[in-house]
């Protein structure tokens, strides 16, 4: 232990020592000064009302890719004003022709192909949290929150829009309630930072902005254009409540029994509640009680055969994602998934001053899944009890844009226990270095089953794990170093660490070049590193030389490439690992997307551990028809082979239809169909079938006003086959959901 961590512990005490010393550099922009109305404003995308007379006008001046601050192919006029209550936003997007504007009716944060409007609002002015709020020119919303440096999270505020599209191009507005912002909250006047983008899809994408953007400076936020007013905002009483009614019958067939009736298994008729009280303009608190953290959108099929460790799939439930990002640090020890079926639940984030940031969580699971983590594989299990989930983070501004941050998480039931606890950092040492870091240790006592099953330590077990990122980066070149070394017995229980007992490094370098839109690239990336894994005993996992290249160009295209030549380890055997995937796509025209995946190179069969080669193809297309009708269809082949002919081949299709009637309203269907055909005189396992059939179906109808309150009806259902059962049904779900949001 002490010889493993020794080194991170040199590390962290230099890095603090940078952050002591980081400047804050001084912001040179002259503040806008955003005018105080007193009128009523009805939010119809007309911008007849005296306020956008009186209102403050920016214009998007810049092209800010592909092109590198150069004049916007068109004109793009901001109006910003505000009351006591609400922030008010009217976009005139002007278009040389309207009849080339791509704009379809679609759900809430499903925007992303047409040409579309964002917001951008750094709130506190600290240049490392901003609130995005997107419009299409129907005025169909999506919203998110970015952190400085990458990443971020979805979020879904309450907030008014409306769109269209007039002779000159688009006309949006946008009333947003300070009740779904957080802010400084202060009678004085604020300064906000703020951007604006204009997403222009033509030949290519065009990014327009309010700001030139420096390319070698990696804190966008430090450049954002300034805001003064907002004197006397307020969020009002900030409360709401969020009433749920769920019903859910199941019926199942047992045993695979084809010639028994589904039975029923399942008939819930279940009322809940969330409430959110703001406490201060800056703090939240929101609880919940026998909450529906129903998936509405079904997760897309996986391939689950020959996998080494346990397959991730994205959080979506409201409840966790409002402000996950507060939670985020490196080595995902919070991945909220693993809370499989809450109870109630209660969390409290926000600030507590302007350079305290503070969340936690706490949630009660009826449902307990464990992922027992190893260094070549991981496997999981479901224990017999119930468990209380909490979590607490506290994170504190250093410098103009560098945090320090401390996490701790906590997961206790009947003969079960798995605590985590340390700090992480964020560093930007210049406008061109980042430094990021995080060291944790646990401890952890599992039940006497699982230490029997799955050969696990008995009585309570700690260790420590490490993680360290530095990047270089400029306008064309980049480097870059990563260590990470986890200990063997860390556990993270509360989130996803489906690998521990290895260390691992990499370092590498890429250079980009750039061009403007009427070339036939727009950008061009190439690069190399090389990459090294052990085990904490010091034997080789793998090594080896990885080179990249992206691409993107005309007609909304790109292509990525990555190879990699080298040698992995696996149960004791080495086998060569020599890989390559190519992967891209393009528009043809603004209603059909293509794109294809397409990987070859070696592979080792894991359950007889010798070597094979792998050949893994992934189509998917995506078309619209019209303004309401959207198709879908993924397909994923692989086949693998070993040295006595192919092993196994399988096949997942994923088709999903969606017909929006208007803003709030759709019709959804998904089908997905699995299916795995293995060569079994290949396999030790003489029960090996080798023929499976899996098939999924949804239907949804969705209606909402806003992401509190809405209408779910639908229904789910299962189908199986293999080698001795014809297609059966397996199983079938129907589900109802009213929500109803009333805010304070």
């Amino acid at each position: 232990m002490k010889r493993r961590t020794t080194g991170a512990v040199y590390i962290c005490i230099a890095a603090l020592a940078l952050v002591a010393v980081i400047p804050c550099w001084a912001q040179s922009q002259q503040p806008h000064r955003v005018p105080r109305v007193d009128c009523d404003v009805v939010v119809d995308a007309h911008l007849d009302e005296q306020i956008w007379e009186d209102a403050l006008s920016l214009t998007l001046d810049y092209e800010v890719r592909p092109g590198e601050n150069v004049p916007p192919p068109v004109k793009t006029e901001m109006l910003l004003a505000y009351d006591e209550t609400h922030l008010y936003c009217g976009v005139r997007a002007y278009d040389p022709d309207p009849s080339q504007i791509c704009a379809r009716l679609c759900d809430r944060d499903r925007l992303w192909d047409d040409d579309w409007f964002a917001l951008n609002l750094d709130t506190f002015n600290d240049q490392r949290r901003s609130y995005l709020l997107f419009c299409n020119p129907f005025g169909v919303q999506a919203d998110n929150i970015e952190v400085t440096g990458g990443g971020g999270t979805e979020w879904d505020p309450i907030w008014d829009s409306a769109g269209r599209i007039s002779q000159e191009g688009y006309i949006l507005e946008m009333a947003v309630p300070f009740s779904s912002l957080r802010f400084q909250g202060s009678k004085e006047d604020q300064i906000w930072g703020i951007d604006a983008i204009r997403s222009y899809p033509r030949g290519v994408r065009h990014h327009i902005g309010l700001f030139p953007r420096d390319r070698d400076n990696n804190c966008y936020l430090c450049q954002a254009e300034k805001l003064i007013g907002f004197a006397g905002a307020t969020p009002g009483r900030n409360i709401e409540f969020a009433p749920t009614f769920s019903t859910v019958h199941t019926q199942l067939r047992e045993d695979d029994d084809v010639e028994e009736d589904l039975l029923p298994v399942d008939s819930r008729y279940e009322p809940g509640l969330t409430a959110r009280w703001g406490l201060t303009p800056n703090l939240n608190l929101i609880g919940t009680l026998n909450p529906d953290f129903s998936q509405v959108e079904a997760d897309a099929a996986q391939l689950d055969i020959n996998t080494q460790f346990a397959i991730y799939y994205p959080e979506r439930r409201p409840f966790f994602l409002e402000y996950a990002d507060i939670f985020h640090s490196g080595l995902q020890i919070v991945h909220t998934r693993t809370l499989a079926d809450p109870v109630w639940g209660i969390k409290l984030s926000g600030k507590e001053r302007p350079e305290n940031t503070i969340g936690a969580f706490m949630v009660l699971d009826e449902v307990t899944n464990l992922l027992v983590p190893g260094s070549e594989g991981s496997e999981t299990t479901e224990l017999d009890t119930k468990t209380l989930g909490s979590v607490l983070r506290s994170r504190r501004d250093v410098g103009s844009s560098s945090t320090l941050g401390m996490l701790f998480t906590d997961r206790e039931g009947k003969d079960y226990y798995n605590r985590v606890g340390g700090f992480d950092c964020d560093m930007r040492v210049t406008d061109r270095d980042l430094i990021r870091f995080n060291i944790l240790g646990s401890q952890t006592s599992y039940p006497d089953t699982v230490v029997s099953e799955f050969g696990q330590p008995d009585g309570p077990f700690q260790d420590m794990a490490f993680d360290f990122f530095y990047m270089h980066s400029t306008r064309g070149l980049d480097y870059y170093a990563i260590f990470r070394d986890v200990g063997s017995d860390f556990r993270a229980d509360l989130g996803y660490r489906a690998k521990v007992g290895y260390r691992f490094g990499e370092a590498g370098w890429g250079y980009t070049w750039h061009n403007d839109s009427d070339h036939w690239y727009n950008m061009l990336n190439w690069g190399m590193g090389y990459e090294y894994e052990e085990k904490e005993t010091g034997s080789l996992l793998y090594r080896g030389i990885a080179s990249w290249f992206n691409f993107a160009g005309r007609s909304q295209s790109f292509a990525d490439g990555w190879a990699f030549y080298g040698k992995t380890r696996y149960d004791g055997v080495d086998f060569d690992r020599r890989i390559l995937n190519v992967h891209g796509g393009f528009r043809p025209t603004g209603s059909l997307f293509l794109f294809l995946d397409a990987t070859v190179g070696d592979a080792i069969d894991y359950e007889h551990t010798r070597p094979g080669t792998q050949f893994t193809l992934e189509p998917y297309v995506e078309y619209t028809l019209g303004r309401h009708l959207r198709f879908e269809l993924g397909h994923t082949f692989q086949r693998l082979s070993v040295d006595d002919g192919r092993l196994y081949t399988a096949n997942i299709s994923h088709l999903k239809t969606m017909y929006q009637f208007n803003r709030r309203s759709f019709l959804r269907a998904i089908l997905q169909y699995v299916g795995y055909d293995r060569n079994t005189d290949l396999y030790d396992d003489a029960g090996t079938n080798p023929e499976e059939t899996y098939l999924y179906s949804q239907i949804l109808f969705s209606y909402k006003v806003n992401p509190q309150t809405v209408l779910f009806i639908g229904y789910n259902d299962g189908y199986y086959s293999d080698q001795d059962i014809s297609m059966t049904q397996s199983d079938r779900t129907v589900f109802v959901k009213v929500g109803y949001a009333w805010t304070l």
